[in-house]
């Protein structure tokens, strides 16, 4: 989108990314990336890998009216719709007469309404979608069944497929499991062995591109909440409060727009060598408010009472009554699940 307002930076480096000590890079183009940025890196170390890229600060605001439009091209033509964030939605064909002209045509109306590309992948399942649909970035159109995803990734690492962390992966390589293919012909009992009885089957099963193809049209909220990680850490109790109570403020206001209430307020806590520490009450009577959220809050955190200068604050409320409704930048992402690739 940043390049569609700025098109002389076409082609070139571009890192969208807040300019504090502490900014994370939101996204990047593909000339930034091919440096090894990558989104929810730190700022600095993606300028370090890319210094002559050009940094552009986030417009969410922007972003979020985009969204809304492109989502709603896509509703018009599909049913049963999963928004995953701004800019990635998963979308359930069975039933439809012709599923990938369905695609073709969202995609045509998306680029002629909003100027966007979008890139598809079409499966069986949300992880054949997941991965068809970056494989040929950007405005690939890729459709795979379980087999061809296997012997198209069966070379990558483990890590490339969604749920395999990197942790995990390099765990997997360190015992000697360096790509898919090794994987998917792990012992089932030597990979429980190490990965415990539930991860390890669920290891394999991910290396045989195997999982849920359900689609989620509508996710009920179960909490709100708001935080902060500060250009630079606070060692002040008082300084601690006053951004607390901002924070309570915020999500009292978001509280309100959408008519939640709830039962137990919580605030967390990461202090300057990254400990995260969370603390909650349960109240006797549903709070919204700022004051009732604050006053909770500020409780919790001078029983606390951190130890170091803290670095991130934060506080929330769960324990909603009733069903809450569904709030439904860069290039849009359309992994779509429910079709078998012939």
């Amino acid at each position: 989108m940043e390049l569609q307002r700025r098109p002389e930076l076409r082609g070139l480096p571009v890192i969208v990314a807040g300019s504090g000590p502490r900014a994370v890079v939101t996204t990047a183009s593909y000339e930034a990336r091919r440096y090894g940025v990558g989104s929810a890196m730190p700022a600095s170390q993606a300028l370090r890998l890319c210094p002559q890229a050009t940094v552009i600060a986030p417009d969410f605001a922007a972003y979020k009216e985009v969204s809304e439009r492109v989502m709603a091209v896509v509703r018009e033509h599909i049913a049963r719709v999963e928004q995953l964030g701004l800019d990635e939605a998963f979308l359930d064909l069975s039933g439809l007469l012709s599923p990938k002209s369905a695609v073709r045509r969202v995609v045509a109306e998306v680029s002629i309404l909003t100027g966007m590309s979008v890139s598809v992948g079409i499966g069986p399942n949300r992880l054949v979608a997941k991965i068809a649909s970056d494989a040929e970035k950007p405005a690939g159109f890729v459709v795979l069944d379980r087999r061809q995803a296997f012997l198209r990734f069966r070379g990558e690492s483990p890590r490339m497929i969604p749920g395999i962390g990197p942790k995990t992966a390099a765990k997997l390589e360190a015992l000697g499991v360096g790509t898919i293919d090794q994987l998917a012909r792990c012992d089932p009992g030597w990979l429980a062995g190490h990965f415990g009885e539930r991860q390890g089957p669920h290891l394999l099963a991910l290396s045989h591109f195997e999982a849920s193809d359900e689609i989620v049209t509508e996710r009920e909220a179960v909490s709100e909440s708001r935080e902060s990680t500060f250009d630079f850490d606070i060692a002040g109790a008082e300084e601690m409060e006053e951004r607390l109570l901002a924070l309570a403020s915020d999500l009292a206001a978001g509280l309100a727009r959408s008519g939640r209430r709830g039962r137990t307020v919580r605030i967390k806590v990461r202090l300057d060598d990254w400990t995260t520490v969370t603390r909650a009450r349960t109240l006797p009577q549903e709070v919204a408010g700022a004051s009732e959220i604050g006053k909770v809050a500020i409780e919790l955190l001078r029983e606390y009472s951190p130890p170091r200068p803290v670095r991130l604050l934060g506080v929330g409320v769960t324990g909603f009554a009733g069903p809450a409704a569904v709030a439904g930048p860069g290039q849009l992402t359309l992994p779509v699940a429910g079709e078998a690739a012939a």
